[in-house]
């Protein structure tokens, strides 16, 4: 969504602007303007040093997407032009899911997932880059993993730094929920002096569908983002972005009405309107003009299709809100 598109809605008088609005107005904002290819699942986008932005989605090697406007994009190649020996193991279609990308200590990171649908038998890996760019990065291998009798699942990472330069990776997806663990930042993998698998996000009662974590620090405040109900079935999902907050990253996290996410809590920010149907699988990316939410949804007007979708985010109140 760019400046100039909100700036010229903010001008009208109030009275005007609600005048124009249709009486069922959605609780919930339409995705900012996207063009080109956008067909995505997944999708983590950072800028890089040069302007350009960079994203990176599910499937093919890891889709990637060039962008020097945050509006039109276009394909680049995947992360990796040949798929690594171990991905076989845990995807016989070598099939890479939910990238995390980067930018730390002069280089481009790249956490994401292999895996198969409904199966816990997955794995985290870590790669890098210099330039960010597809078909630049070397892998190197894994960073966690679950097999058929873990009771959770490690896929859908997400990379954060917090104020004392601790590396933690959140994760997970059904099961027991997500998790956290600690990394070290010399290896970009586990940190042996701390081998806590925390639990940050759990629906004990009812579905266990709660996956793809993104955790950021506001105001004081470590805020955990994550995909709620049913992934993936196109016009019938019921995908839906929520949050909690706590006073230290692996938690406890609490929606706004004092609901622990452990405990099937979790306020909304995006969920199902008009066309725009089961947003998820989201990131959060900080850029010029404030915090952005990046994820899918699936185009109710394009038979289901997985499209892409940016909101910017407001922290007004302490709590994140998409227009």
């Amino acid at each position: 969504m760019t400046t100039h598109h909100r700036t010229r809605w903010l001008a009208l008088p109030a009275a005007l602007l609600l005048a124009l609005l249709p009486a069922s107005a959605s609780a919930y904002p339409n995705p900012g303007r996207v063009t080109g290819d956008i067909t995505v699942h997944d999708p983590t986008m950072l800028r890089a040093a040069d302007g350009t932005y960079l994203l990176y989605s599910t499937h093919g090697g890891l889709e990637a997407r060039t962008s020097t406007d945050r509006i039109a994009f276009s394909r680049s190649g995947n992360a990796f032009n040949s798929p690594p020996s171990w991905w076989k193991t845990y995807s016989s279609g070598n099939d890479p899911w939910a990238p995390d990308i980067s930018y730390r200590g002069g280089k481009y990171l790249m956490y994401y997932a292999v895996s198969s649908f409904g199966s816990s038998t997955s794995a985290i890996g870590f790669a890098t880059s210099s330039s960010g760019k597809a078909g630049t990065w070397t892998d190197y291998g894994i960073v966690h993993s679950t097999t058929g009798s873990s009771n959770y699942n490690a896929i859908d990472p997400n990379l954060f730094v917090d104020d004392d330069g601790k590396w933690w990776l959140s994760f997970g997806s059904w099961w027991s929920g997500l998790k956290m663990i600690r990394l070290d930042p010399a290896t970009g993998k586990s940190y042996a002096g701390d081998k806590t698998v925390y639990g940050i996000a759990s629906r004990p009662t009812g579905t266990k569908a709660v996956e793809g974590p993104s955790v950021v620090k506001r105001n004081g405040y470590y805020y955990l983002f994550a995909s709620y109900d049913t992934c993936c079935a196109g016009t019938s999902s019921t995908y839906k972005i929520k949050v909690g907050r706590a006073t230290s990253p692996t938690g406890p996290y609490y929606d706004k009405n004092g609901v622990a996410m452990m405990n099937n809590g979790g306020s909304p920010v995006l969920e199902s309107h008009g066309r725009y149907i089961g947003p998820g699988g989201q990131s959060i990316m900080s850029d010029t003009d404030g915090d952005l939410l990046v994820y899918h949804y699936y185009d109710g007007q394009a038979g289901g299709t997985a499209k892409l979708g940016v909101n910017l985010l407001s922290w007004s109140g302490g709590w994140p809100t998409a227009y």
